[in-house]
């Protein structure tokens, strides 16, 4: 393909993937399948990387993320994001709405009511219709730059093409967790024997500010715009402001609303008050702005916070209820987790019969006794938990809760690490609900994928002594399944086309599948993709271990451990046999150039603009070679920061040449 003929088909490409993300994030419908989405998009990267002075500022190709942000660079408002003055009470509102009249000298004026989002304020700078810029709060001064982050956000338009989008225009919104995608990352993490994230708003905080813009776009963001700020924008009222973004392509909640009295404001409010649990992200209250741009500007602004606007909270919803008793769960990593039995509360749209206590230092923190009346609130407006004792109804003969010792599910010592909260249960090959936790953990779509399964099946499978490793699926028969309650012939036979179909998942599923302690779904594709074998990932050293993308001392000692067991290697070897997938499939780059041709690189550190794969990837298009160690034989070694220490001074010895990110770039344009 020659350079005019790419130039037009990225940009085909790009309209077109643009169009449906648009499409699909925005208007919630969809025209062609996930499948036919992946192949646009496919097909533009490897163009790209073909090509890569043809790559569109807007490119759709950003929403997958790849950069690396070592540092955050500051940038100054050009409009103080100022905070709001917040109220609890109609009564202050009221006193609100008499200011508002008073300093408007009896003109009429309407307010305009937007749902308060609980996420991370965000501004977005467009200039000729393309996101340049995107700026955390911050102090409200200034704030961070996280552009390359924001542009996974797959609601957020790239580029506005609207006929009347003026040269240059702020756009105000909240960064959030959709409450699902919350949910199901907590569960990923329990899943691999990580601690779980208190809450969606801190996530989406923490996520915002990620080195790896990869990371980032698998977290799955979203954002709601709220607010058109510059200099050519045409807008007389906010109402008329907000319609112009839902027209530019801007996702804005729909349950914003104008209001002609401070009466209807507070109708507002109520109305919302339960209805807003029913929302896909967690709300915290309601802002008021007086709606006229004209009156806004004659109210003006106090030293801290604008005197046409104000926050209305919803108050935490907390319910006092009997602590009737503790039980203990335990998962598939051996982690112990309290859990709080209670005396059924409705609270915030739902029945709650139980609690988490996370830890037993959560315990000790609350001075918890049994028979206790605790306070519950649903942390985020998702996850029921006690946040104190109602002392003033405690009883004189409860007394507190002394944390187990043992196992509640085999009776084993429980054992606790140093620097973690959590107790475990040493006996993973013995402890029930371990065992049947590390197949259903096998099972799962996002591992070995045998939907014909389930827990259920698996429970049922465990109990009738079928099934106590995941290589026990791959031996069992129809005959086996058949003694299963209320399955017959059909359903066993769709188990076993399930189980056989399973053999064809990629190498990265089944590292994943197997459960190694810290290997979650991402780790496991650095690691399949830079060890390419089980055999080879068997073998590989602590310190081999740590070369490898995503991983640290925690993980590397983890995957040491794993394979240092004979019974982890027993079952692996079962697997083997059973057929499954050990190598990797991900096929070398295509050649590109030979820019590069008889050169060696050994890659190590952080770079600012590439992950190392991506990098690797790079050196063997344009026809280098990689190794994994310094020698005398290596041409260079690409140094990022924070390399280790050894492979620089062996580098200096050997006389190996030390090159820089901006070198590399430099290479590649001959």
């Amino acid at each position: 393909m020659t350079s005019a003929q790419a130039t037009t088909r990225i940009q085909q490409l790009t309209d077109k993937i643009n169009y449906h993300n648009d499409l699909y994030y925005n208007k919630s419908k969809t025209e062609i399948s996930d499948f036919e989405f992946d192949q646009l998009l496919e097909e533009l990267q490897k163009l790209e990387a073909e090509f890569p002075a043809l790559r569109l500022p807007d490119s759709p190709t950003q929403r997958v993320g790849g950069g690396i942000t070592k540092e955050f660079a500051s940038v100054a408002h050009q409009y103080p994001m100022l905070s709001l003055g917040n109220t609890y009470s109609a009564e202050e509102l009221t006193d609100f709405d008499s200011r508002v009249a008073k300093g408007l000298a009896g003109d009429t004026y309407e307010y305009f009511c937007e749902l308060k989002f609980d996420g991370v304020s965000i501004s977005l700078i467009y200039e000729q219709g393309l996101l340049t810029t995107a700026v955390t709060r911050g102090d409200g001064v200034r704030g961070d730059d996280v552009t390359t982050n924001i542009k996974t956000i797959r609601s957020l338009p790239l580029r506005v093409k609207a006929k009347d989008v003026p040269n240059r225009f702020e756009v105000r919104g909240e960064v959030f967790l959709p409450k699902e995608v919350f949910k199901q990352l907590n569960k990923e993490r329990e899943d691999i024997g990580e601690e779980t994230y208190a809450n969606a708003r801190n996530t989406a905080s923490g996520t915002v500010k990620m080195q790896d813009s990869t990371e980032v776009a698998k977290r799955k963001l979203d954002c709601f715009v709220y607010y058109l700020l510059g200099e050519e924008n045409d807008v007389e009222t906010h109402a008329e402001a907000i319609k112009k973004l839902e027209r530019w392509g801007f996702k804005v909640s729909p349950t914003y609303k104008k209001c002609s009295s401070i009466q209807e404001v507070l109708d507002y409010i109520q109305t919302w008050e339960k209805k807003r649990h029913e929302l896909p992200l967690e709300t915290d209250g309601v802002v008021i702005k007086v709606n006229s741009l004209e009156q806004q500007e004659r109210l003006g602004f106090t030293a801290k916070s604008p005197r046409w606007a104000i926050a209305y909270k919803y108050k935490a919803e907390s319910m006092s209820t009997r602590l009737n008793g503790i039980t203990y769960q335990v998962g598939r990593t051996g982690a112990v987790t309290p859990v709080a039995e209670l005396e059924p509360v409705f609270l915030a749209g739902t029945t709650v019969k139980r609690a988490s206590l996370h830890n037993a230092n959560e315990i000790a923190r609350l001075d918890l006794h049994l028979g206790d009346f605790v306070f519950v609130e649903k942390g985020g407006e998702i996850i029921p938990k006690v946040t104190g004792v109602d002392h003033a109804r405690r009883a004189a003969t409860v007394k507190p809760i002394s944390y187990i010792s043992r196992c509640p599910e085999c009776n084993t010592p429980l054992i606790r690490k140093e620097g973690e909260a959590n107790h475990y249960c040493p006996n993973e090959k013995g402890c029930p609900p371990q065992i049947k936790g590390k197949v259903e953990h096998f099972i799962q779509r996002k591992a070995m994928d045998i939907d014909s399964l389930g827990e259920q099946t698996i429970r049922q499978l465990f109990d009738l002594g079928l099934v106590k490793t995941p290589a026990d699926l791959y031996d069992l028969s129809k005959e086996d399944l058949l003694k299963l309650e209320k399955v017959k012939d059909k359903s066993a036979q769709n188990m076993l086309e399930g189980i056989a179909a399973s053999k064809a998942q990629p190498f990265e599923n089944v590292l994943f599948g197997i459960g190694i302690r810290y290997v979650g779904k991402t780790v496991a594709e650095k690691l399949a993709r830079h060890f390419k074998t089980m055999q080879n990932l068997r073998q590989a050293s602590y310190e081999a271990l740590l070369e490898a993308p995503e991983v640290g001392e925690k993980i590397a000692q983890s995957v040491v451990e794993y394979f240092a067991d004979k019974a982890n290697l027993r079952e692996v070897e079962r697997l083997e046999r059973a057929g499954l997938r050990f190598e990797s499939d991900q096929k070398e780059p295509e050649l590109v150039s030979t820019v590069l041709a008889e050169k060696s690189f050994v890659i190590s550190g952080v770079f600012q603009n590439y992950e190392r794969d991506q990098l690797k990837d790079i050196i063997i298009a344009h026809g280098g070679k990689v190794l994994s160690s310094v020698s005398g034989k290596l041409d260079y070694l690409l140094a990022g920061d924070n390399m280790g220490p050894s492979k620089r001074e062996k580098a200096e010895k050997l006389g190996v040449k030390i090159i820089s990110e901006a070198d590399f770039e430099s290479m590649l344009k001959g």
